[in-house]
């Protein structure tokens, strides 16, 4: 493969005498969501607005890359490289969100674009690349298989989905409805609510959340294309959700509960709420967001009938060897700091959250 430069220009260069590989620009957005639109493996997180706006929120710098076959655009991978002194120096498609990874019209359209990464991930001096993809790809590269997502078929009418839940799981939801919960939908209103909840849920995690104005960016951005739902009891919300729709596919991006979820067992009517409304707006399926395997995330989301799709997290590293990153939970680097985190005043988690979760893809 030859060499590239890197910088802030369209680049291109050529991969095997067959495809010219290029990083897109701001004019290659129409052609760009034009074809991830009419390919399988297209979806939200793959639309080319998600470059910039990265960019202006967590200042990661998108390299948006485009496979060419005599002068037909056949694939494209979004990149964003994300730096800091916390967590290195990571090239990844995609972060903050659940995939990205390839959209080709051909596994060697695929393979090329994996190549131009990894010429990218050397040329960026990355300590390494990470493929989010729902597909395995055609390259022979480390894996991690410890993520999947949750998918509900739909039907038209609602029913028909809630007629197919164990006689068990709709006693589980009825049961939710009798403590009084109510479920509203909608845009940019409701996301004072959206983000209160969400602070004092990722807070309990031990997770630091991305600042407010993130997810007004992205609400700005695709305005027609995402929707907050907030289950309150007595007027207090206690569960959120935030969606993206693509095509006729419903993508579950973030939820969060408050201290009272549990109890209310919130998350049984917000669920049901967001699979209606999904039916009634004629979308074929839901993807319930990502879990990570065997857990009880997974367990929740299979008593709604959801199927397992596997995710591959594919890695390479410049400096060479296969260990996997270790960006993690289960890393024992950093357990301490998330039990630390815990216990902080929502004060502080406000203040220094945001500066940390834009350094973790």
């Amino acid at each position: 493969m030859s060499e590239v430069e890197i910088g802030g220009q369209a680049i291109s260069w050529t991969v095997a005498s067959r495809f010219t590989l290029q990083i897109c620009t701001h004019s290659d957005r129409a052609r760009w969501n034009e074809f991830v639109a009419t390919q399988r493996s297209g979806s939200f997180y793959h639309k080319f607005e998600w470059g910039p706006l990265n960019r202006a929120e967590l200042g990661g710098q998108p390299y948006y890359l485009a496979a060419f076959e005599e002068g037909n655009l056949v694939g494209v991978l979004p990149l964003t490289f994300v730096s800091s002194r916390l967590f290195g120096r990571i090239l990844c498609s995609m972060p903050y969100v659940n995939y990205g990874g390839p959209c080709a019209l051909s596994a060697e359209a695929a393979g090329a674009l994996v190549d131009g990464a990894i010429t990218l991930a050397d040329g960026l001096k990355s300590d390494y690349l990470e493929l989010r993809c729902r597909e395995p790809i055609p390259r022979s590269l480390p894996v991690s298989l410890d993520k999947i997502s949750m998918t509900l078929e739909l039907e038209p009418d609602p029913e028909r989905v809630w007629s197919k839940f164990s006689s068990k799981h709709r006693t589980s939801i009825r049961r939710a409805e009798k403590n009084g919960l109510t479920v509203r939908s909608g845009g940019r209103e409701l996301l004072p609510e959206f983000y209160s909840t969400m602070e004092l849920s990722w807070r309990a995690l031990g997770t630091p959340l991305y600042r407010r104005a993130y997810f007004e960016r992205i609400m700005a951005t695709f305005p027609d294309e995402t929707r907050i739902f907030v289950a309150s009891a007595g007027g207090e919300p206690v569960g959120v959700a935030f969606n993206g729709y693509f095509g006729d596919t419903v993508e579950g991006m973030w939820a969060g509960g408050g201290p009272r979820a549990r109890e209310l067992q919130v998350n049984y009517v917000l669920y049901w709420e967001m699979i209606r409304d999904a039916c009634e707006r004629g979308y074929r399926r839901y993807h319930l967001g990502r879990s990570t395997a065997d857990s009880g995330a997974e367990d929740f989301k299979k008593k709604w009938n959801a199927a397992k799709e596997q995710l591959h997290w594919f890695y390479y590293r410049p400096s060479g060897g296969s260990e996997l990153p270790a960006l993690n939970v289960r890393n024992a680097r950093f357990r301490a700091a998330i039990s630390a985190w815990r216990r902080l005043p929502l004060w502080a988690t406000r203040a220094i959250g945001p500066h940390i979760a834009r350094a973790i893809p």
